[in-house]
């Protein structure tokens, strides 16, 4: 066997592969009379059949798999010896007139390379880096927030503008009809809060739906339905009122503070701010560390430029699926995929620069923190560490959940390198002007 290899460019090389019929021969002979001790042909005894009608029957399928298991061996020995970085896998190139009688068999495999390009961290322009706060007044909204989840209900007669109101949407001709709680201060405007203060049990409120809620998301899930149907939706509906409550607010005494952090964790007001404070900055935190991950890597994959071998990828996309594209699904689908793939060869190149590896007590460590936290939201304070250790070793059974953890730590340790290395600018906003800067006020 011999392999040689042409280099087109600096990202497109074809590999020449020569199998002589040494290199299989003997394996093929050797499975053919296994065949032959087996083989169930009409007129012979099951070991008595001719090898010539054998040869004849399996020959040159037997011939081809072996031949075929001979290449994929070949491709990946070689590969891994001259240390080549390729893209895909390597695509064979066609052969109509191939004689599979002769007595060398020559093969083709088109390569597409990796390129080579350095990564620079430090952008001229700062990369924003938020840090974001619990101000009071959310503080103090999820204060009201757990008093009304602990409190009581009381029935009311007639509707206030504090009331919960139930009652079932309908309009016959969408085929709307759902039963809701809800409360006026979801309402656009005070025109519709006036429609209802005042009524009572059994009244039907007719409403319009254009602008009737705030956020349109909640006319969705008030009407049940889709994202696609509320958009623009301008009919009547009725409302009609079936039950009407005040929520009397818990008290912040010692019993409620135990219900929520177990005895004696909180045990005043103020202890409560800043439980409350410290719990949504741990979830803010997270949500920080994303939005600087995204920024980060848009700004990597932008600035960061270097060359594909385009041409290839689009002609293995196109066959590498389980259905054959055709060559205009697999231009686009190389154009989709083009910026994420990018990411990854610069993800690679930053793994590999900063010798950032994942270990395998990195993943258990992982594991077992992911499992104390679940099991903590259920009263599960103290697990021992037999019992951490024994749901890890039975979550890691399981490959993808294990490839899941390790790409969650390697995210997280290029989040430490990014912070690191990257040039940051630090803000610090309250969880509202976060959401304003970032996503817009929606």
């Amino acid at each position: 066997m011999n392999i040689t290899r042409e280099n087109i460019d600096a990202l497109n090389a074809v590999v020449k592969v020569d199998i002589a019929k040494e290199d299989y021969s003997e394996k093929v002979e050797k499975i053919l009379t296994d065949y032959r001790k087996t083989a169930n042909i009409p007129g012979f005894r099951k070991g008595h059949v001719p090898m010539g009608m054998v040869k004849k029957q399996y020959g040159k399928a037997v011939l081809v798999d072996e031949v075929n298991k001979l290449l994929q061996e070949a491709l990946n020995k070689y590969l891994t010896e001259e240390k080549l970085d390729v893209l895909g896998h390597p695509l064979p190139k066609p052969q109509d007139d191939l004689d599979w009688d002769s007595d060398k068999l020559s093969f083709e495999f088109e390569l597409g390379l990796s390129p080579e390009f350095n990564v620079e961290l430090k952008s001229k322009k700062a990369i924003t880096s938020y840090t974001i706060v619990a101000g009071d007044k959310m503080i103090d909204d999820q204060i009201i927030n757990i008093q009304k989840q602990y409190g009581k209900l009381l029935s009311q007669k007639e509707v206030t503008k504090d009331s919960e109101v139930t009652g079932v949407y309908k309009n016959e001709e969408k085929e709307i009809e759902n039963t809701v709680t809800l409360t006026l201060d979801k309402f656009k405007g005070k025109a519709t809060e006036k429609k209802f203060v005042g009524a009572k049990v059994g009244d039907v409120i007719t409403l319009k739906t254009k602008g009737l809620y705030s956020d349109e998301h909640e006319l969705m899930h008030a009407l049940k339905l889709t994202h696609d149907e509320i958009h623009g939706l301008d009919i009547e509906v009725t409302f009609t009122i079936t039950e009407i409550n005040e929520r009397e607010l818990a008290e912040l005494d010692q019993e409620l503070f135990d219900k929520l952090f177990g005895k004696d964790t909180v045990k005043t007001v103020a202890e409560l701010k800043e439980k409350i404070a410290e719990d949504a900055e741990k979830q803010f935190k997270q949500q920080a560390d994303q939005k600087l991950l995204n920024d980060v890597t848009e700004y990597l994959v932008e600035n960061t430029k270097f060359d594909l071998p385009g041409e290839f990828l689009t002609k293995w996309m196109q066959n590498s699926g389980e259905n054959q594209l055709s060559e205009e699904e697999a231009k686009d689908e190389y154009e989709k995929s083009e910026k994420s793939l990018r990411y990854q060869l610069i993800e690679g190149k930053l793994i590999t620069d900063n010798n950032i590896q994942v270990t395998m007590d990195d993943i258990k460590d992982h594991a077992k923190q992911m499992i104390k936290a679940q099991m903590a939201q259920f009263g599960q304070m103290n697990p021992s560490d037999k019992e951490l250790e024994d749901i890890a070793a039975r979550v890691l059974s399981n490959q993808d959940e294990a490839r899941r953890i390790s790409e969650q730590i390697i995210s997280q340790k290029l989040l430490e390198l990014y912070k690191e290395k990257a040039n940051l600018k630090t803000k610090e906003l309250t969880y509202e002007d976060f959401i304003k800067e970032v996503y817009g006020d929606k």
